[in-house]
C-alpha cells in the first residue's frame, strides 16, 4: 500500500499501526501538502462481517460532526476495491 495514491489525492507514505479491523497509514494530501492519517479496513474482516463497513461509515459521519481541539477531524471517506 505504501506509495499508493487514493482518489488521485492522498499518497500513502508509511504504516503507523494495525489493529483488528485494519491498518492506519501516514499519508500526504498532495493538493494541500498536509499530513493525514488513512484508516484502511482489512478486506478479510469485511468479507466475514460486512456490517462492519456500515458501522465504519456511521462512525465517520459522527466524527465529521465533531469540532474539538483534541479530537482528530475527518477529511474524507474513500471507498476503493
Amino acid at each position: 500500500m505504501i506509495g499508493t495514491l487514493l482518489q488521485n489525492r492522498y499518497r500513502i507514505d508509511s504504516e503507523l499501526g494495525h489493529g483488528g479491523m485494519g491498518d492506519v497509514y501516514r499519508a500526504t494530501d498532495t493538493q494541500t501538502g498536509e499530513l493525514v492519517a488513512v484508516k484502511a479496513l482489512n478486506p478479510e474482516v469485511v468479507a466475514h462481517a460486512p456490517d462492519l463497513v456500515e458501522r465504519f461509515v456511521r462512525e465517520g459521519e459522527a466524527l465529521c460532526q465533531l469540532n474539538r481541539p483534541n479530537i482528530v477531524s475527518m477529511v474524507a471517506a474513500v471507498e476503493e476495491e
